[in-house]
């Protein structure tokens, strides 16, 4: 699933960065549950463009004005404010690269400003994380949806990051073709979106999910294993035993302790390392995890409200059972040479 978004993402982000004309740009989203690694994997295909075009550039940004050449950032990223609004989120665009935000700044002056922070960093893709913030049945948030769709017709690549944005109602106003996975958007419902003129009727998103893991198929148990083996080889305890997480039955404790969640299996993992470091044993077991509760009560930076907070499964419930040997015969239940004869 990794792969399908950074293909995707990719894709989409280089092709319109290679276009010469203004147009309206073309955009994508990243869909999944909370804590399933979506902004991570949409940073890294982000940063990974950015370094590729900074050195196609030889990091110069062509249009820049004399003066400002230090300030190219092909990439921006911007969380969306919790209770949005047209203003609130300009104003977390403008934040990003510093730009001076006066009191007594209208909505057209701040859309402006960001018009013109796009164009002077040299900005070819825009990451909004968290957009399912915005909810249709409130007036600012239809009116901050209007004006993101509005930031399209500005040459670069909106990169739209959210929990289950097909059931949010953010695309009830959209279109989506399961065959082409692209979701299309109409055009703002006024003419002109806060000084800015919409350039054609329709806007287009690709829609691209980023599931959990699952563990029904030897395939899938496979993949989780895998997945396993590579956080492994990045832990350094003292005493780790080699498949100390992809042995026994380690793998299916570990998916039922995070329901193949990356970020819980993330969290998991630096508390019990924590824990195994502190306590001198230096490896990973079921015992030491069970030991280990995962709270994201209060998360920073975390909306629940919005599904950014996903139900973590408790510890002694979901701990697999081991089998039970049968007990060795005694002289007890020995049923002597006499009764095996009869037999």
């Amino acid at each position: 699933m990794s792969r399908a978004v950074a293909k995707l993402l990719n894709g989409r982000i280089e092709n319109n960065a290679l276009k010469r004309k203004s147009t309206t740009c073309s955009g994508v989203m990243v869909t999944g549950g909370g804590y399933q690694g979506k902004t991570e994997t949409v940073c890294e295909v982000a940063a990974a463009f950015e370094d590729r075009w900074l050195a196609l550039l030889n990091h110069l940004n062509p249009e820049a004005k004399q003066g400002t050449r230090d300030l190219h950032a092909p990439v921006a990223y911007v969380q969306t404010p919790v209770t949005a609004k047209p203003k609130s989120t300009c104003k977390a665009i403008l934040n990003y690269y510093g730009a001076p935000v006066y009191p007594r700044m209208d909505l057209p002056d701040l859309v402006h400003q960001v018009a013109a922070s796009l164009h002077d960093h040299g900005t070819k893709a825009l990451l909004l994380d968290d957009i399912t913030r915005l909810r249709m049945h409130r007036a600012d948030d239809q009116d901050t949806l209007d004006l993101i769709r509005a930031f399209m017709s500005m040459n670069v690549t909106l990169v739209l990051i959210g929990v289950d944005i097909p059931k949010s109602g953010l695309l009830s106003e959209g279109r989506f073709d399961p065959r082409s996975r692209q979701v299309s958007m109409p055009a703002s419902r006024h003419a002109r979106v806060h000084g800015l003129e919409a350039t054609q009727t329709e806007r287009r998103f690709d829609l691209v999910q980023l599931d959990r893991f699952s563990y029904d198929s030897d395939e899938e148990i496979a993949t989780w294993t895998a997945h396993l083996a590579g956080v492994e080889n990045e832990l350094r305890l003292m005493d780790a035993p080699e498949g100390m997480l992809t042995e026994g039955t380690m793998p299916e404790y570990l998916y039922q302790r995070t329901d193949g969640v990356v970020g819980l299996l993330e969290r998991l993992m630096e508390d019990g390392c924590r824990e195994a470091i502190a306590s001198g044993r230096e490896r990973l077991t079921e015992d030491l995890l069970e030991s280990i509760t995962i709270d994201l009560a209060g998360a920073p930076g975390r909306d629940p409200n919005a599904g950014e907070v996903p139900p973590v499964p408790k510890p002694s419930q979901n701990k697999p059972k081991k089998r039970v040997k049968r007990p060795r015969n005694t002289v007890f239940d020995d049923p002597g040479p006499d009764a095996q004869d009869a037999g």
